[in-house]
C-alpha cells in the first residue's frame, strides 16, 4: 500500500512539473494564447505565416529560434519565461489535450523513459509517436498498452525498465505526441544501429535518424 501511495505522489509531482500543469503553450495547442504568441513572433520577425491560432511546425520553429536568440531553453514550449520575453501573458485556456486519459499518457511516458533516456527531446517525442502510429496501424494492437506490452516489441518491457518512474521530459514528450506531434512522419519502427541484433529490423526502410535511433517503416 505504501508503494502505491508513493507512486501516486510521484506521478502528481511529475505532472506538476510539465508545461501542461503550468499552463504553458506547446505543439498541438489552439486558441487565443497561440494567436498572441504568433502575432508577437511575426512582429519581431521570427515567423512569416498567418497568426491562425494553431501551434504547428512553423510556430514551433519560430519559438525555438526566438528562444535560442534570447538565451532561453530552446524546447519549443512557451512557458512563463518565454512568454515574459515575448512581452505577453498567458491565459492558460489554449490547450486542447488529445482524447487520452492521464493513465494512458503516463503509460506512454514510462515507455519513453525506458527506451529513450539520454536521447534528445525530439527523439523522445519520436519514440512516443511510433507507439501511437502502431495503435493506428491494422498490423498492431489498437491500444497504447496493447502496443507497448506486445510480446517482444520493446526492450524496456523485457528488461523491466518500463517500471521506472518517468521524468518530466518523458511525460511532456508523451503528451506532445498525443497532441499530434510526429517527428517521424509515420514511422512504425525504431532501433539503435549500434546495438540491434535482429536481422529483420535491418530490412526496414529508414526514414530518419534522431540521436542514437534510426526510425523506419
Amino acid at each position: 500500500m505504501k508503494k502505491a501511495w508513493a507512486a501516486l505522489f510521484a506521478l502528481i509531482w511529475l505532472l506538476c512539473l510539465t508545461p501542461f500543469a503550468q499552463g504553458a503553450v506547446s505543439w498541438g495547442d489552439q486558441g487565443d494564447d497561440v494567436i498572441k504568441i504568433q502575432q508577437r513572433l511575426r512582429q519581431y520577425g521570427y515567423m512569416t505565416g498567418a497568426a491562425d491560432g494553431v501551434f504547428g511546425q512553423e510556430t514551433y520553429n519560430a519559438v525555438v529560434y526566438f528562444q535560442r536568440k534570447n538565451g532561453l531553453r530552446a524546447d519549443g514550449v512557451v512557458g512563463p519565461a518565454t512568454a515574459a520575453a515575448l512581452g505577453i501573458s498567458l491565459s492558460g485556456g489554449s490547450r486542447t489535450a488529445a482524447s487520452a486519459t492521464e493513465s494512458e499518457i503516463y503509460t506512454l511516458a514510462r515507455l519513453v523513459h525506458g527506451e529513450a533516456r539520454g536521447e534528445p527531446y525530439l527523439g523522445k517525442v519520436a519514440v512516443a509517436a511510433v507507439v501511437l502510429n502502431r495503435v493506428r496501424s491494422a498490423s498492431f494492437p489498437n491500444t497504447i498498452s496493447g502496443v507497448i506490452y506486445q510480446a517482444g516489441a520493446f526492450d524496456c518491457v523485457a528488461d523491466g525498465q518500463i517500471n521506472l518512474t518517468p521524468d518530466s521530459d518523458s511525460i511532456r514528450a508523451a503528451r506532445d505526441a498525443m497532441n499530434g506531434w510526429d517527428p517521424t512522419g509515420g514511422c512504425l519502427y525504431y532501433y539503435n544501429p549500434s546495438t540491434a541484433t535482429n536481422a529483420w529490423i535491418w530490412s526496414r526502410e529508414v526514414r530518419l535518424t534522431i540521436g542514437d535511433h534510426a526510425f523506419a517503416v
